[in-house]
């Protein structure tokens, strides 16, 4: 009697999950945007939860949760329960955190086993940023007044090893120069500052600066990745400009470990149809960053590729307090 009676919990258990994954959603999704609003992920993650939100017929609501260079935002999320209901829109910055937290000896905020990728979005270069005032017009007057004046000019970030401080650090590897690094809890906060004169300089997404570059507020020095920016065609790249400094901004949908997988296929649809979408490519081009959509299997492959490569980067960079 009583294996029956277990039997038929069990039996009832599974028939009421598989029923709770074939109807879902059944309420309001969260995004977690690990960025205060005016960055990369922000301008990306609210057409694409619009555009979601059509598809799954269930509100897919934002959630901005800025700090640690996005770490913040991604334990989060890693750490919700695996149902669906949770979701985030990582930057590159997830190929960099657990590693730098190992070299910092600081406990990991979050494992690379505890996110799965769903899709891409964008993956731009990011770009130098500085302002309009300033007294460099070229990439090279940049270098050049900080190997005269070290330490003197000082540049934004997300956060330590986050997306706008790890190309940062490149560059001053590969240009054998000094600045002085000030983290904020995200790109918004950081452009702020630079607009009002708080800080020199910033790396950032093309999306995050266009508006301001075509007001007539910043100009962009050079950029981190190979030929032409489509949105700002005449920047050149800082390999044009003699330094071998490459970095990838890419934003990308990820699902705790452990969602079910009708649920995880029920997301990536939704995903893949925004990524598709009209509206939303249109919206996020506008801003400056193209969508280059990937889907699932491309974009777990493009991650642990990005994972390998960061990991050398990030021990270049060395422990940063």
């Amino acid at each position: 009697m009583h294996r029956r009676a277990a039997l038929t919990a069990v039996l009832l258990a599974t028939s009421g999950l598989a029923a709770a994954q074939a109807t879902f959603p059944t309420r309001p999704i969260t995004m977690i945007v690990p960025f205060p609003p005016g960055g990369l992920a922000d301008t990306v993650g609210r057409p694409v939860a619009e555009a979601m939100s059509r598809n799954l017929g269930q509100p897919v609501v934002i959630e901005n949760r800025g700090g640690a260079g996005g770490g913040i935002g991604l334990a989060a999320a890693a750490k919700a329960p695996p149902d669906g209901y949770t979701i985030v829109m990582a930057l590159s910055s997830y190929s960099v955190l657990p590693e730098a937290d190992a070299i910092i000896g600081r406990q990991q905020m979050y494992s690379y086993q505890a996110l799965r990728p769903i899709a891409r979005f964008t993956a731009d270069p990011t770009v130098l940023a500085v302002r309009a005032d300033a007294p460099w017009k070229t990439v090279k007057d940049f270098v050049d007044d900080a190997k005269k004046r070290p330490g003197a000019i000082n540049y934004g970030s997300s956060g330590n090893y986050g997306t706008m401080h790890v190309p940062m650090e490149i560059l001053a590897q590969n240009a054998g120069i000094k600045m002085t690094h000030v983290p904020f809890t995200g790109a918004g906060p950081a452009i702020v500052a630079l607009l009002g004169g708080q800080i020199d300089a910033v790396s950032t997404g093309p999306a995050t600066v266009l508006q301001h570059v075509k007001g007539g507020k910043l100009r962009v020095l050079a950029h981190w990745g190979n030929g032409h920016l489509e949105a700002l065609p005449n920047v050149p790249s800082l390999k044009d400009s003699g330094y071998n400094a490459e970095y990838a901004q890419w934003s990308g949908l990820f699902i705790p470990a452990g969602v079910p997988e009708p649920v995880a296929q029920r997301l990536r649809a939704a995903a893949r149809a925004a990524g598709n979408d009209p509206k939303v490519r249109e919206v996020i081009g506008n801003a400056g960053s193209p969508v280059m959509f990937q889907d699932t299997p491309d974009f777990e492959k493009y991650v642990q590729d990005d994972v390998r490569r960061m990991h050398d980067v990030v021990h270049k960079i060395g422990k940063v307090e």
